[in-house]
């Protein structure tokens, strides 16, 4: 069983932010798959289903960014999920906005979503999907840059970084991270 997880922040006034990538990737892999992201279950909004063969749990942790590694690690141990099938689907400043890279393991960077998920995994080897969502053009208004609404012209670029995402979970379901990160990266 993979547990398929998007970053982001609950409210709707984060609905369309850079900092949602995450979870706009984990609607669209819901609705190709017809798997309702709609049950509640620490502190996560989650469905379960099945992707190319691969049983699959959906997730959209409600614990706001910063803290995402705690209902992360409760699914992890009530499931008995190894970490090479976590797959965490996060923003990236220091990507260019529109690529997107695939890893099997690594740091946290910048991004204190993931600084949670690895502190409470204890591990920097699980699978990650950044989408880069660009650098702001003043280095100390990172808050409002990733929180803020996207320009229509920037959600153009980020709407196909978040369709060549939800091609890359698939890839890495059906056949793997090292062949999803030949494809995608």
């Amino acid at each position: 069983m993979y547990l398929v997880v998007g970053l982001g922040n609950p409210e709707e006034n984060y609905a369309n932010t850079r900092h949602n990538m995450g979870f706009d990737v984990i609607n669209e892999i819901s609705k190709e798959f017809d798997i309702k992201v709609s049950k509640n279950k620490f502190d996560a909004l989650y469905g379960m289903g099945e992707i190319k063969g691969k049983k699959v749990i959906l997730v959209k942790p409600q614990t706001y960014m910063n803290l995402s590694g705690e209902s992360i690690i409760k699914f992890k141990k009530y499931y008995k999920i190894s970490n090479k099938e976590i797959i965490i689907i996060y923003d990236d400043i220091d990507l260019d906005i529109g690529d997107i890279r695939l890893k099997s393991k690594g740091g946290a960077g910048t991004h204190n979503g993931m600084k949670s998920v690895i502190e409470n995994l204890k591990t920097e080897s699980f699978t990650r999907v950044r989408i880069g969502i660009g650098t702001p053009a003043i280095k100390e208004d990172i808050i409002n840059y990733v929180t803020g609404n996207i320009p229509i012209e920037e959600r153009e670029i980020l709407n196909k970084s978040i369709q060549k995402a939800e091609k890359s979970v698939i890839e890495i379901l059906e056949n793997g991270i090292d062949s999803a990160m030949n494809k995608f990266n």
